[in-house]
């Protein structure tokens, strides 16, 4: 009886030590095994070189000559024609004050008409209901992104809309108001008369209301002569100043940057070029190389061209940029995964040789597979590529489980369970 009990407690322990043993190798393999993947994905890289220059326009400062309070009648950017009305000066504040009743009573007198020609419709009041809302939702993106001008000009489109809406509910007799309010407004325009003067525009081109000392210093005729050192140092005009503001003529702009000799070299064989400002304009713009300046101290001014988006360029003058020379995407993937390993290609007769080739190995199912790629780009720990076999099996695609480290690695290997 001793003896059988004692050989079953020698049979449990070696069975708990078997299978300890099994555990231990499999959690030490596990902890030793260097296996890791990573999901490949979709990537974008730019060729960029840094730049710090100036923006120019062929400018007109408007005069400002004019005694009295000045309004501008024009949005920054606005394409103004020859003759068109920039700004009123009036002769005090009476008459300042006399022309914002003007501008209500000629907001309520348009409303008014609005909701007489809509009839009081179901589809008329719909339709200004969902004005209101985007409207409403337009004030608040402009608020929180600290667009103080577009809140103030959004703003009087909501309110002048929210009175619509009102005067829908309200009915009443819609001609004996419009008639009063008329009436009231021919009044005022009699007394205004004689105490505001208008100021046109002497040539077409965009508002701007910013006058800063550049528009004669910088001009596109001068920036093609200047020198590194002459560039670096201008200096604003303080001579040129208005109040009114000034036009901008033509449809073209340019950038004037000081650039090493490398740099440009890059830039000429580029070919198409674009400009990335740091500020104030949402997207990449197209230009051209105008002209390349002499060289000084390994340096010369640099004169881009470009031709469109002129209206949100107006406030631009000294500005960082980034000149983008090429646009490349592929698929991104640690530099770690990449490898090159013999690999059988058609050598033209029907048969194979084997050619040193760069890839990736993916996990597919529970094996390694090896996808050919050609590299297109060496970033900082990583690489941009794209698939190079057209083999179905073995087409490189973004999203794939990319094996970036393994012991003994080959093609079919089983890596998973």
């Amino acid at each position: 009886m001793k003896s059988t009990s004692l050989a079953t407690r020698i049979l449990m322990l070696l069975v708990c030590l078997g299978v300890a043993a099994y555990f231990g190798y499999q959690s030490l393999r596990y902890l030793d095994d260097p296996l890791t993947t990573t999901a490949a994905y979709g990537y974008t890289v730019d060729e960029t070189i840094s730049a710090s220059g100036y923006v120019v326009r062929s400018e007109r400062v408007l005069e400002d000559n004019d005694s009295g309070l000045l309004r501008l009648a024009r949005a920054e950017g606005e394409r103004v024609s020859a003759g068109g009305a920039v700004a009123s000066v009036y002769a005090d504040r009476a008459s300042l004050d006399r022309q914002s009743e003007i501008d209500a009573l000629e907001a309520r007198i348009e409303q008014l008409e609005y909701v007489q020609s809509a009839s009081l419709s179901y589809e008329a009041s719909a339709k200004l209901d969902s004005q209101i809302a985007q409207d409403l939702l337009a004030v608040r993106a402009a608020l929180a992104a600290g667009r103080l001008d577009t809140v103030e000009s959004r703003g009087g489109e909501l309110r002048a809309l929210v009175m619509k809406r009102d005067y829908t509910y309200s009915g009443g007799d819609l001609d004996e108001q419009l008639e009063s309010l008329r009436q009231e407004l021919r009044d005022l325009r009699r007394q205004s008369a004689g105490s505001t003067r208008r100021i046109s525009a002497p040539v077409s081109g965009l508002y701007s209301a910013v006058v800063d000392g550049y528009e004669a210093v910088l001009t596109p005729e001068s920036i093609q002569e200047m020198s590194p050192s002459q560039l670096s140092a201008v200096q604003p005009d303080s001579a040129v100043s208005s109040h009114v503001g000034k036009l901008i003529l033509g449809d073209s702009w340019y950038y004037a940057a000081a650039l090493r000799a490398n740099e440009i070299k890059d830039i000429q064989e580029a070919g198409s070029i674009s400009l990335r400002f740091s500020k104030d304009v949402a997207r990449d713009l197209d230009v051209t190389v105008q002209s390349v300046g002499w060289e000084e101290n390994g340096r010369s001014v640099v004169v881009f061209h470009g031709k469109y988006d002129l209206a949100h360029l107006t406030l631009l003058r000294q500005q960082s940029a980034e000149i983008i020379l090429n646009t490349m995407t592929g698929i991104r993937v640690p530099q770690e995964a990449l490898r090159v390993v013999p690999w059988p290609v058609s050598d033209g007769e029907g048969g194979t040789q084997e050619v040193q080739t760069t890839g990736v190995y993916c996990v597919v199912g529970v094996k390694a597979v090896f996808k050919p790629v050609t590299v297109l780009y060496s970033g900082e720990g990583f690489v941009l590529v794209r698939p190079a076999s057209s083999e179905k099996k073995r087409i490189f695609r973004s999203g794939d489980e990319v094996i970036v480290t393994a012991r003994d690695l080959y093609d079919g290997k089983v890596v998973g369970e």
